[in-house]
């Protein structure tokens, strides 16, 4: 699926990624004295909550001096066709902005089923088609600690399939907050495909209540500079 690191990356390019990047705290808040600590917490429903429902965030970093956002809007679209089958449609638009100017706006649609939650695949306005393949099924519930893969993605320049661009990994993973709220983090790995600068990596992180609700979020991308060194810029939910 798109996910909004991917979405930020693209509009981003390389090169504004590779420089200037400063990272910023992400630490995971042990507020955990209380004997009323919540350890499970509905995946699907977050899941279900970040990627196929209405909703809108706007996520900041600051990059070498200068203020970085990305402005998502999640619309459900409803029934559509993807890949010869009938499934649920969710439209992720971003417009990138650099010291409030815009450097690019793009719109995907990841497809989807419901009852279980299976996602197979996404559109983008660039053309790019890509197949999801999700070997493990989503649990209704996890207990905080738990991870497991995600899908795998095979991205194309076009519906044709016929040039394969990118293939790659998400994984998900639950780790605690305070008493009552968890991190679900998204990671993607970089593309496989390329044995060196694979474009980096991406992790979204969502915090969550026993409800499946998302309270807040951040986006933390890895790239490699131009010398070949990684660094990390962190987007976080204004």
């Amino acid at each position: 699926m798109k996910t909004l690191g991917m979405c930020i990356v693209a509009g981003l390019g390389l090169s504004a990624c590779a420089t200037g990047m400063g990272g910023m705290a992400t630490g995971t808040n042990q507020n955990n004295n209380s004997a009323n600590v919540v350890t499970q917490y509905p995946v699907e429903t977050a899941l279900l909550n970040i990627y196929t429902k209405q909703r809108s965030e706007k996520l900041v970093a600051t990059v070498g001096g200068q203020s970085v956002a990305a402005d998502i809007q999640i619309t459900p679209k409803g029934s559509m066709r993807f890949n010869n089958k009938m499934v649920q449609g969710a439209e992720v638009s971003t417009i990138n902005t650099v010291n409030q100017q815009i450097t690019d706006q793009s719109v995907a649609i990841n497809y989807f089923t419901l009852d279980p939650l299976v996602f197979h695949g996404f559109t983008d306005s660039t053309g790019e088609y890509s197949i999801a393949k999700q070997t493990t099924s989503i649990p209704k519930m996890a207990t905080v600690g738990d991870s497991n893969q995600l899908i795998t993605e095979n991205v194309y320049a076009d519906s044709s399939m016929r040039q394969k661009t990118a293939t790659y990994k998400q994984d998900w993973s639950l780790t605690q907050d305070t008493n009552s709220t968890a991190w679900l983090c998204i990671e993607t790995s970089g593309n496989l495909l390329l044995t060196s600068d694979a474009a980096g990596t991406s992790s979204e992180c969502y915090k969550i209540n026993a409800k499946g609700n998302v309270l807040s979020s951040k986006v933390t991308l890895t790239q490699p500079n131009k010398s070949g060194i990684s660094k990390s810029m962190t987007f976080i939910s204004q």
